[in-house]
């Protein structure tokens, strides 16, 4: 269950996702659909990252493909599950996020100068 997105210069293909388990499927859609309303983990985090590009139904397999992933690690690794956090998308590339809201606020004509606060 991988969500499709199939593009070549600029024109979008088949987009649609492989033939495999239906109930399998549906538990991961369900599974996805409930923590993609939970705000304060990665799953969440991931979902509503994904809704503002994919759109909400892609966004959901996508939640569904990576539940998947991690179930096969856990099971794979026989180790318990840890959460990123819902940070995690943010602080893996702090210095993109931080020149994306800089130049949103420049946008608006704000003039931006960041200083970070003493320890």
């Amino acid at each position: 269950m991988c969500p499709g997105n199939n593009e070549s210069a600029g024109k979008r293909k088949s987009g649609k996702t492989r033939k495999g388990d239906a109930w399998l499927r549906a538990a991961l859609i369900e599974a996805a659909h409930a923590s993609s309303r939970a705000r304060n983990t990665y799953l969440g985090a991931q979902y509503h990252r994904l809704i503002t590009r994919r759109g909400k139904k892609k966004a959901v397999v996508a939640v569904g493909h990576t539940i998947l992933v991690i179930a096969y690690h856990l099971l794979r690794d026989g180790v318990d599950y840890a959460d990123l956090g819902p940070r995690y998308f943010d602080e893996r590339d702090e210095q993109h996020v931080t020149r994306r809201l800089v130049h949103r606020l420049e946008a608006l004509g704000y003039a931006v100068q960041l200083q970070r606060p003493a320890a």
